[in-house]
C-alpha cells in the first residue's frame, strides 16, 4: 500500500492517522509539490484533479481524503468505524461533508493563510469558522463522538483541521467540549499527531 502525500497537509494526516489506528503498514510517497509533481502526467492518471492524498492499494487507486477513509473502513476496519445501517451511515456522511465543506472553508483556509501566506477571502473564512465551531461545540456538549456512541471515520475526517486551528490563529479555549474531544482522539492507542496541533494543557 502506498500513500501519496505531503507532510504539512491535514487531509493527508487524517489518512496517516487512520492507517496508524488500524495498524496497517504502508509506504509514504512524498510528492514534490514545489515542482508540480502532482500535476505531472503520471500523477494525473491516479487523480485527474492533481490533488493529495492518493492511496494506491495494489490495483486499487483512491483519491480524496474522505473517499480514502471510506475505502479503508470498508476494506480493513471493524464495521463500527462506518456503520452501514441507513441512519448510522447518513450521520457519518453528514460529518464527512462538513469536513469537506465548512471545516475546509473555515479553519483549514485560515491555516493556509496564516501559516503559508496564501491569499484568501478572509472574511468568508472567518465567517465559516464562526459558524462551524459553535455547531461542533454544541454537538460535543451532548455527545462524546460525532456520528455514533463510539469513534467513527467521521471523527477522523473532522479532526485534523480542528486540531490545527491554532495555526490559523483560532483560539480553541472558548470551546471546551471540542478540546475534550480532541483529547479523546489523542489518547487513542497508536495515535499519531503532527506539528502545530492543539495539545491538552499540562495539569
Amino acid at each position: 500500500m502506498e500513500l501519496y502525500e505531503i507532510a504539512p497537509s491535514g487531509n493527508c494526516h487524517k489518512i496517516r492517522l487512520f492507517l496508524s489506528l488500524l495498524k496497517i503498514p504502508y509506504q509514504s510517497v512524498q510528492v514534490d509539490v514545489a515542482s508540480l509533481q502532482q500535476k505531472s502526467e503520471s500523477f494525473l492518471k491516479m487523480n485527474p484533479f492533481g490533488q493529495l492524498p492518493v492511496l494506491k492499494d495494489e490495483e486499487t487507486v483512491v483519491w480524496d481524503s474522505q473517499a480514502i477513509l471510506i475505502y479503508l473502513a470498508r476494506q480493513y476496519a471493524a464495521p463500527s468505524w462506518m456503520p452501514m445501517d441507513a441512519a448510522g451511515l447518513s450521520r457519518v456522511m453528514e460529518w464527512l461533508s462538513t469536513a469537506a465543506n465548512e471545516v475546509a472553508r473555515g479553519p483549514s483556509t485560515l491555516r493556509v493563510h496564516y501559516k503559508f501566506g496564501r491569499a484568501i477571502a478572509l472574511e468568508d473564512a472567518l465567517q465559516a469558522t464562526a459558524t462551524v465551531l459553535p455547531i461542533l461545540e454544541q454537538h460535543l456538549i451532548i455527545e462524546e463522538w460525532l456520528a455514533a456512541e463510539h469513534i467513527t471515520i467521521a471523527d477522523i475526517a473532522v479532526y485534523p483541521y480542528i486540531a490545527l486551528a491554532p495555526e490559523g490563529k483560532i483560539d480553541l479555549a472558548p470551546y471546551p467540549s471540542i478540546c475534550r474531544w480532541l483529547g479523546r482522539i489523542q489518547a487513542l492507542p497508536n495515535y499519531i499527531g503532527m506539528p502545530g496541533m492543539w495539545q491538552k494543557p499540562a495539569e
